[in-house]
């Protein structure tokens, strides 16, 4: 166990295990040029709706990650999260072949169940081997190589519909995966030993769930995630309406939508460099707090002139993106640090729970989403607000 921050893992382990976490990010960004497509083809009569490509994928993961946690922690993480690639692959095969809305809608929660257990398990593999701030840091270093994701998949997803199709995206999704869980398997150990696995039984998984929701800060910072996460996806789903109904940017979208994602990997360095001074939950709060303060004075302009002009937007975007990059990693770290002992399940509770609270605020951004970025500005604005709240009244306590 590392919880000093003197040393880094090397590239190997960190590569590794952006992949694993990127999962979601490439299941999700490498279709965001093909969502109006896809919408079409299979009859989907309102337009917005068609951002369920993306919600069903991540209500998958959030019902996946309540049942891969505890099995990561009775059997192992490698054996989990392989198993997982193999039912992932197979969820990327029937999106391909899906004929109809509902086959779509759910093979993409089946997909999302699946992708949940790398995304979940490369937290507690980190977990099992860092503690604190120096996971924190382990953490911001993997989010930063982790957001080449958002910055290549759309660009991948546009040159794969050019040649294939919008169903071109799910293949270019299994011969990502393929590579990815056989490096996985010969280059990365079990860090789980047989003598601190607990058994996968109810009794166990509910004395676990309780030890979890006893820490008062890991609760906030799980209520946390999700109020930020939920805009976050909002934002995801309705980028491309974004970028080209409103700013008619036309393909261009990937390369806008791109730049943004660079500034998540510098919040990410930053964080990086600057977490083993300040500490998490500093820096989780200042880059809630900017978030904040940056929508709420954006949705005010728009009060008084009645439209965002697109460079004043992409400001803003990229703005907000950079502070992404430094709450999600801090959040992580500080809501895991007392819970090594039931990491897996911790991992999956705080994945789970998180979504679960974004879902609903995901589909009112998109849901109310037309001609104006009102409903994405008051989003962030409001669910930055009650997120620093809690994060002050944690912080007293």
């Amino acid at each position: 166990m590392n919880s000093s921050g003197a040393g880094l893992p090397g590239i190997t382990y960190l590569a590794i295990m952006a992949l694993l976490t990127s999962i979601g990010a490439l299941a999700t960004d490498i279709m965001l040029p093909a969502l109006g497509m896809i919408g079409r083809d299979l009859g989907v009569g309102n337009i917005n709706h068609s951002t369920l490509v993306v919600t069903a994928f991540f209500l998958g993961m959030a019902i996946g990650q309540l049942l891969v946690g505890p099995l990561a922690d009775a059997y192992g993480r490698k054996p989990v999260v392989i198993w997982g690639y193999a039912l992932f692959i197979l969820g990327c095969v029937l999106s391909m072949f899906a004929d109809s809305w509902p086959l779509m809608v759910a093979a993409r929660v089946f997909q999302g169940i699946a992708a949940s257990a790398p995304r979940v398990i490369a937290v507690a593999i980190v977990r099992d081997e860092y503690k604190g701030r120096s996971m924190a840091r382990i953490m911001s270093i993997i989010m930063a190589v982790f957001i080449l994701a958002p910055i290549l998949a759309p660009l991948l997803g546009q040159g794969l519909i050019y040649i294939g199709g919008w169903r071109a995206t799910f293949a270019g999704l299994v011969l990502i995966a393929v590579p990815s869980v056989m490096w996985f398997h010969w280059a990365i150990a079990e860090t789980l030993p047989r003598e601190h696995r607990r058994a996968f039984r109810p009794r166990i998984i509910a004395d676990g769930i309780r030890q979890v929701c006893s820490s008062r800060m890991s609760v906030v910072c799980l209520v946390v995630m999700g109020l930020i996460g939920g805009p976050f996806i909002g934002y995801l789903g309705t980028a491309r309406q974004i970028y080209q109904d409103i700013y008619g940017v036309g393909d261009m979208f990937v390369i806008y939508f791109s730049v943004g994602s660079v500034f998540a990997g510098a919040g990410s360095l930053l964080n990086a460099r600057l977490v083993l001074r300040l500490g998490m939950r500093w820096l989780a709060g200042a880059a809630i707090a900017a978030l904040t303060v940056m929508s709420a004075a954006l949705w005010g302009w728009m009060l008084l002139d009645g439209a965002v002009a697109f460079w004043l937007f992409m400001v803003w975007q990229v703005s907000f993106i950079f502070c992404i990059g430094m709450i999600f990693g801090n959040l992580q770290s500080l809501a895991m640090e007392p819970l090594g002992h039931v990491a897996g399940l911790a991992a999956a509770i705080f994945g789970a729970g998180s979504t679960f609270i974004s879902l609903p605020l995901s589909w009112m951004v998109s849901g109310y989403f037309g001609d104006t970025v009102a409903p994405l500005l008051i989003g962030f604005a409001v669910s930055g607000a009650l997120s620093l709240g809690l994060m002050l009244a944690a912080g007293r306590r």
